[in-house]
């Protein structure tokens, strides 16, 4: 019995029913034969697969809220990825069901996320007349634009939670409900977090009405929510909140818009990324033959518009200032003598 095996039986003893097994795996787009020796399960292979891939290491680099800031302690996508998947991985140990299954999505839920953060989504879905989806990216990135083309290969389950982890349909596990949730959960308060750092907000702005059900900082916030889903969603059967703190968690996302992701201060510089990207996208679909060599063989089969908005999505911040830079910004001359 290789290792592999062990874990998956340890799964059926340690796990509730309703978990999804890694020997119950729907499978893979391409079918992989078992490995001799093989050490991991299905989840677990996946969460390598996405750690290792360069979609991941890009996310280092990607606006979470505040576009290029300042500081070395602003939430970038790589540190929300790994709250997710932290908060996620802790909320499903408690229910009894699959971690790994869980941090494999959170870890690949955001791959597809544009640099600028919503800011870009917004302009790439100008450039392409219909909604650029950064959840659709996400799966696009881990079954198309990885390993140069190949994908990642990843399972069912999986590609299911990235792709429903936020928008229309729910995910059909509960593994990747309860990275929907902690995406929620994550986000809202980092965000918050983040706008006192840049000295929008401070813990006495944010309405009694909300603090009083979710906590008066950071911490109790998050562990009010934590606590709450798994209390609630142990007795529910599914994962949710209870109806208080579900409605104070809404009160303080709407808050969040009103006044720190709509805040003119905050968003200051979002029209001139727009514009960037707008304009990248421009010169590179009138100049197909500027984009990288490895993109080249996509227009074939992709078309020109998908290759150069693959291209641009996947950018880091730093990368599309660099390449506006370089084809828009005239240079200084250098004379040599």
């Amino acid at each position: 019995m290789t290792v592999r095996e062990e874990l998956e039986r340890l799964e059926h003893r340690r796990l509730d029913p309703r978990a999804a097994f890694a020997d119950r795996s729907k499978g893979r787009p391409v079918a992989e034969e078992p490995r001799e020796n093989d050490v991991r399960t299905c989840y677990q292979r996946d969460v390598d697969r996405i750690v290792h891939s360069k979609a991941f290491r890009r996310l280092m680099h990607k606006t979470q809220v505040f576009l290029r800031p300042e500081g070395d302690h602003y939430r970038t996508r790589m540190t929300h990825t790994l709250e997710v998947t932290r908060i996620a991985r802790t909320i499903a140990q408690a229910l009894g069901l699959n971690e790994d299954l869980a941090e494999a999505i959170g870890m690949g839920h955001d791959l597809g996320h544009t640099p600028f953060g919503h800011a870009g989504e917004e302009a790439l879905s100008q450039c392409l007349g219909k909604p650029f989806r950064h959840n659709e990216q996400s799966l696009r990135v881990v079954d198309v634009l990885e390993k140069d083309g190949q994908g990642l290969n990843l399972t069912h389950e999986v590609r299911d939670g990235i792709l429903c982890h936020t928008g229309d349909p729910w995910p059909s596990t509960l593994e990747g409900m309860v990275v929907r949730r902690s995406d929620q959960i994550a986000y809202v308060n980092h965000d918050i977090d983040d706008a006192i750092r840049a000295g929008i907000l401070t813990d006495e702005d944010i309405p009694s009405a909300i603090t009083d059900i979710l906590g008066h900082s950071h911490r109790d916030r998050i562990d009010t929510l934590v606590c709450d889903a798994i209390a609630t969603s142990r007795e529910a059967g599914t994962v949710t909140l209870s109806p208080a703190v579900d409605g104070a968690l809404r009160d303080l996302r709407a808050f969040m818009f009103e006044k720190v992701y709509r805040n003119p201060i905050a968003k200051s510089e979002e029209r001139k990324a727009k514009v960037m990207l707008k304009k990248l996208f421009e010169y590179y679909y009138e100049h197909p033959e500027a984009l990288p060599e490895d993109f080249q063989p996509q227009m074939s089969f992709d078309g020109l518009e998908r290759t150069v908005c693959d291209y641009i999505a996947g950018m880091t911040d730093n990368y599309a200032v660099d390449k506006y830079t370089e084809i828009f910004i005239p240079m200084g001359w250098n004379v040599r003598g």
